[in-house]
């Protein structure tokens, strides 16, 4: 299942995930990674490594121009990312309602979750976390806001693999410096 974590810090985002890979009740460890630059943009996808394969290697957004970076995620990016997973097989229809995956964006100094209905959100407290270890995570987040980002969310995901079965090591975490 996965964690994935990011933060803003100082107009900064980092994020961070873990190696993963759950079938069933086997737990494995991938090579592949699930944080990632695609242009301007951080991505960290969880559910699908398929999702993640698209959101990497077939996604392509049409620059930002002139709009707030909110209306461009939602209309703009998340536009492009429906289109792509309609294309390629990826985007469910169930009872009239399309579908996705989830995942975190790091775009000019804003934190954005992409939900699997496809909202964009951004949360006040200026962290997030999804996937199976995201309860444990988002606590670390909370009680750690001493630390350094990076040995924060290093933190958060160590905690995260301690109380998830789904979750584990190694590491990656990558900061994403426009704002």
């Amino acid at each position: 299942m996965t964690c994935i974590v990011g933060l803003v810090h100082n107009n900064k985002v980092y994020i961070g995930a873990d190696s993963s890979a759950v079938s069933g009740w086997q737990v494995r460890t991938t090579k592949l990674d699930k944080v990632f630059r695609k242009g301007p943009f951080l991505i960290a996808y969880t559910d699908s490594f398929r999702m993640g394969q698209i959101l990497r290697y077939h996604l392509d957004v049409q620059p930002q121009d002139g709009e707030t970076d909110i209306d461009y995620m939602v209309r703009h990016f998340v536009d492009a990312i429906r289109t792509r997973f309609k294309e390629l097989g990826f985007a469910k229809v169930e009872n009239n309602e399309e579908s996705g995956g989830m995942f975190l964006v790091g775009y000019r100094g804003h934190l954005y979750a992409v939900e699997s209905d496809f909202q964009v959100n951004e949360m006040a407290d200026g962290f997030d976390s999804w996937g199976c270890g995201s309860d444990y995570a988002l606590g670390a987040m909370k009680a750690l806001e001493h630390l350094p980002p990076i040995e924060r969310i290093t933190k958060a995901l160590e905690i995260s693999a301690h109380f998830s079965g789904g979750v584990l090591p190694p590491f990656q975490i990558d900061v994403l410096d426009e704002g």
